[in-house]
Parts: C-alpha cells; structure tokens; sequence
C-alpha cells in the first residue's frame, strides 16, 4: 500500500505552494504550436483550480521536450492555455530560480498563480541524483526557501530522480496533487487488489517492456489472462516458433527485438493457459486487408492486425472479466483497413460495466479516435511511469513523497531560542524601567 500526503493534509490558504506538473504535450514540430492540450486541462481542472480557490499563492512548474528536439518549447503558450482553461489571470516568467523569478514568488498574493520557464531550459534538471543531492541544487536553494508547501502532480514523469521532481520532499512538507494521487489510487488497486477475473490487454508498436511487464503481472498473480495484439503478439508468436514471414522477422529484427525471444519462450513455458495469441491476422497486401489464418503463415506481406476470429475469441474472454487494463492498439488503428481488431475490442471494453484502466499514448488517442474516452473508468496520463509501474519497479518520485520531510523550514525566521532570548530581554528592560520609576 502506499503512503503519502495529499492536499486534504494542508491548508494552503495565503500558503505559497510549487507545484510540479507534466504539460509536456504533442507539439508540431514546424510551428512548434501545442496541438493536444489534455495534460493541461487534466493538472488546470483537479489541484490547480483548487489550489486557487482555497486561496494559494501558486507557483507552477514543468517541462516540454528537451534542447534541442523538435517539442522543445518555452512555457508561453501553456500558460495562455492555462489561463483560458482555469478562467483566471495567471502570468509566465520567463526566469526559472534566478532573481526575476524570486521576485515573482515574494510578491505573489493569494489566489494567485505564476507559470515559470521550462525547468529543461537549465541543464541541470535531468541530472540523476538522490533527493538529499538534488536538494542542494541551484533550483532547490533558490526558491525553496520562498515557499510553504511542495505539490507533485507529476505523475507521468515519475520514473525520472529530476531534480524538480525529488529535490523539494527533502525540505518542504510535499504532497501529492490530486491527478498523482488518482493514478497512485488506481495503480495500487491494479496491481496490488485486482478483481479477478483481472485481463490486460497489451498491443502497441513499442514492444521493449512487454516481457518484464508480462512477467510481472503473471508472477504475481495480476493477471489472469493476457490478451496480445500488435507488435507484441508478433514477438510472442515467433517465441511460439510459428513462422510469420521474412518481412515481419526483418522489421522485428530491426527494432532490435529478437533478444526477447527466449524469456518469452520460458514465460511461455509456465503461462501457456494464460497468454492468449491471436488465432488469425489481417495482412497489409498492397493496402487491403486480407485475413488468413496464423497456421497459413508465413507470409511475405506484413501482420497490421488481429483477424476477425481472434477479436470473437477476445471479446468472449473480455466479458468474463470484472477488471481490464488496456496498454496498447491491436493493430495499425490509424489506418482504416486495419483498425477493425483495435476498434472492436476497445468498444467492448468500453461498453462493459468491469472496471477498466487505459494507458499510454497511442491507446488514449484510439479511445479519442472513436469517441470512447469517456467510457473507460480511468484513462492515465502517463506513459513511461504507468510502463514502469506495471513492471513492479519503485517510480523515484512517488518514493521522495512517501519519504518526504515533516519539518517546515524556517525560511530566514530567526531559531526558536534566539526569539524567546529577545523576548525575555524586552521583559526584562520593562521591569527594570518600573522599578526606576518607583525610586523616582
């Protein structure tokens, strides 16, 4: 189970509060304009409006892209986003710990809120190190001290020790956001209280932790049937030794994918009953969908689906189910001709009344794609977070909150002792003043 502080822990009225978000978002690369603003609305609508409301002096931070790489971009346009989202002034300062920032947060007043530069324009933000060696930062010793609270609502960017993200629990009280607490929630009934029959469903094109990930929720009992689609189906089906073809081989040897082959084969071995491959694929041949059997295989044309049967076989399992996570399309949904498996399936997930959890990019934009997004009882923000946190590993983040110092620093305020030592002084002058009046 985990345990951390939440914002039902503070009050944060007249409270100067950083809050670490994720606005990373799709941004085109030419323009270099935001074209999908959902992590905004996600951090605006849950812990940033209500911080405002509750009345404190807010203080935003986060990243998009990196140097150097197409979506990298100033936090500009995020903060207009943000204001016409939250319906409330909030200002961007283009400085991130150095003085035009530090001014900003002294003179912030309550219910207001500031956005400052992305943390990835200073170098030192990706740099790994524990909390306690993130904490003596430029960032951390520079604007630490001016605040009262430490909020992470990153939590897509919790598998990453950067310092804006562990470098605060060591010094301020921390807690989590409310969009980090929801997928902690959601994560820790997932992997550690699961309603059984519990069925994932895994696809996508990135395929580099499906073993750790299967391995994972099979030995520990996650799961009870595993479902398999896109790319990831390919990898298992070649460690099953059925031949699909030069073309699939040449592709999945590209992608460097091959070395997976024998600790599939030996999970394989052990979870025979519970992995579940596709019976029948559709092939791309010159752009039509042509469905043949994976006993017919090999082919020289490449798998861009599950066949019909296949997606009949997964429906009946999925509605056995009293809870499904979804990871991934089934096939190249983007294209019409073979959106078919990834379409079906993710309408029976969405329609069933089990409890379900989505996650990962390309899965959120299919479920966009076809109108289901709403359907599905909870729909992560995170990608190579949820990835890791399937895979049983500890996110750096989420350890820094459950670690997170209870001490409030003094911010410049005189110790204890130095202020009652003043206060007997006045006492005593007061005294000796009466007494001399007396004797006058």
């Amino acid at each position: 189970m985990v345990h951390f502080k939440t914002l039902n822990d503070f009050n944060v009225k007249n409270k100067t509060v950083i809050v670490r978000v994720d606005f990373n978002s799709e941004v085109n690369p030419q323009t270099k304009q935001v074209t999908n603003s959902m992590r905004i609305h996600a951090h605006a609508q849950s812990t940033l409006k209500e911080l405002i409301e509750k009345g404190a002096k807010v203080v935003v931070l986060s990243h998009q892209g990196r140097i150097g790489e197409p979506d990298y971009t100033d936090l500009r346009q995020h903060t207009d986003i943000l204001e016409k989202i939250l319906q409330h002034p909030v200002k961007y300062i283009d400085d991130l710990f150095n003085e035009t920032a530090q001014n900003a947060i002294k003179q912030l007043q309550e219910g207001e809120i500031i956005v400052l530069k992305n943390v990835r324009s200073w170098s030192e933000e990706t740099k790994k190190g524990t909390p306690e060696q993130q904490s003596k930062t430029a960032l951390i010793q520079n604007i630490a001290p001016l605040a009262d609270i430490f909020v992470n609502d990153a939590f897509s960017v919790a598998h990453r020790d950067n310092v804006s993200m562990v470098g605060f629990t060591t010094i301020l009280p921390s807690a989590t956001g409310r969009i980090m607490e929801r997928e902690l929630t959601q994560l820790n009934t997932v992997l550690e209280n699961p309603q059984h029959p519990c069925i994932y469903v895994m696809g996508g094109a990135k395929a580099d932790d499906s073993l750790e990930i299967s391995k994972y929720i099979l030995n520990n009992n996650v799961a009870d049937k595993l479902l398999l689609g896109g790319i990831i189906s390919q990898l298992f089906m070649t460690a099953k030794d059925l031949k699909l073809g030069k073309g699939t081989m040449d592709f999945l040897e590209k992608k460097e994918l091959l070395n997976l082959i024998p600790g599939i084969k030996t999970l394989l071995e052990h979870y025979s009953d519970k992995i579940i491959l596709p019976t029948d694929v559709a092939l791309n041949i010159n752009g039509e969908r042509v469905e043949v059997l994976v006993n017919n295989l090999p082919s020289e044309h490449p798998i861009f689906d599950i066949g019909t049967k296949t997606v009949e076989k997964y429906v009946e399992i999925i509605s056995t189910a009293q809870s499904i996570v979804v990871s991934g399309p089934l096939g190249v949904y983007e294209n019409n001709n073979f959106c078919y498996g990834t379409k079906t399936i993710f309408e029976t997930i969405a329609n069933s009344k089990t409890s379900s959890l989505a996650g990962g990019g390309n899965t959120i934009a299919a479920l966009d794609k076809y109108n289901l997004t709403s359907k599905i009882s909870y729909i992560s923000t995170a990608g190579g977070a949820l990835v890791e946190a399937l895979m049983g590993k500890k996110l750096p983040g989420v350890v820094a909150l459950e670690t997170a110092t209870e001490t409030k620093i003094l911010h410049n305020k005189p110790p204890p002792t130095a202020k009652k030592k003043n206060i007997f002084s006045l006492l005593i002058r007061i005294f000796l003043k009466k007494i001399e009046s007396v004797h006058v």
